[in-house]
């Protein structure tokens, strides 16, 4: 049985213009009125929450920036955060520069993004916005909760085989953008499944008993905790071949249609 829906947001329930389609949003509505538990895990940060709030209001708990934010929606409130200290960052962040010394940097804390020269090229500048310091007391202070770098000309494949290796012990790496080379960093034992998994035992929520829906390789650990994880058929290559189910692509309401069998 049924009891938890978590799902990724872009590529898998919004668009590339921020949207939610109808159906998607029926389907997930109708999944909460049979008392279905719905959560949604994103990479994203709390402050971009903009598609669910549009489509749903407050719909309580989110899971944001792959695990490191437990955020409740309704009263617009961090609830628990694990964050990554400046000195594992400069780490990091030599590291990279050493396989890739045109890399720039970002950190997403718990207050704003900050972002180093030459990252704000990727386009990836909402929200509240300051300089990248990794030497400053007041990151610190707020907490990173994941660290960015971004490359201007490795694929992001290849950017992330170079750096793997070295930075695999230090910090949990993924990739999910399509558009550009980056890389999401953040402390070593959180991703979405970590999060995820914390949540659902609050509600004595087994993980035969999850549901759950993503596209890219950061998704995967998620996909494969649950019970039922399925990938995106247009998904990445990497979250296909890493999970059992297949979910019909994001332009046929593929999540919608999984969730309207279910209800069924």
């Amino acid at each position: 049985m049924i009891k938890m829906i978590a799902s990724d947001l872009d590529g898998t329930i919004v668009s590339g213009t921020g949207q939610i389609s109808a159906r998607t949003r029926d389907a997930f509505l109708a999944a909460r009125a049979a008392g279905i538990h719905i959560v949604f895990v994103t990479g994203r940060p709390y402050r971009w929450l903009t598609p669910i709030v549009d489509a749903f209001g407050g719909l309580g708990t989110v899971i944001c920036s792959n695990g490191a934010v437990l955020y409740d929606l309704e009263n617009d409130q961090v609830l628990w955060a694990q964050t990554i200290d400046i000195a594992t960052a400069r780490q990091a962040q030599q590291i990279i520069l050493h396989h890739e010394p045109q890399a720039s940097f970002a950190a997403e804390t718990t207050k704003g993004l900050h972002l180093g020269h030459g990252f704000a090229q990727a386009g990836r500048t909402l929200g509240s916005l300051a300089e990248l310091d990794l030497h400053s007391q007041e990151l610190d202070t707020e907490g990173i909760v994941k660290f960015l770098a971004r490359s201007p000309g490795l694929p992001v494949e290849e950017f992330y085989q170079a750096v793997y290796p070295d930075l695999s012990q230090l910090l949990w790496l993924t990739h999910s953008a399509t558009d550009v080379s980056l890389l999401e960093m953040a402390h070593l034992e959180i991703h979405k499944a970590h999060t995820l998994d914390e949540y659902a035992r609050k509600l004595d929520i087994k993980p035969e008993e999850i549901m759950a829906f993503g596209d890219m390789p950061n998704d995967i650990e998620m996909l494969q905790f649950v019970g039922h994880g399925y990938a995106m058929a247009d998904g990445h290559r990497e979250t296909l071949a890493a999970t059992r189910l297949t979910a019909p692509p994001f332009s046929q309401d593929g999540v919608a249609q999984v969730i309207e069998r279910l209800l069924k």
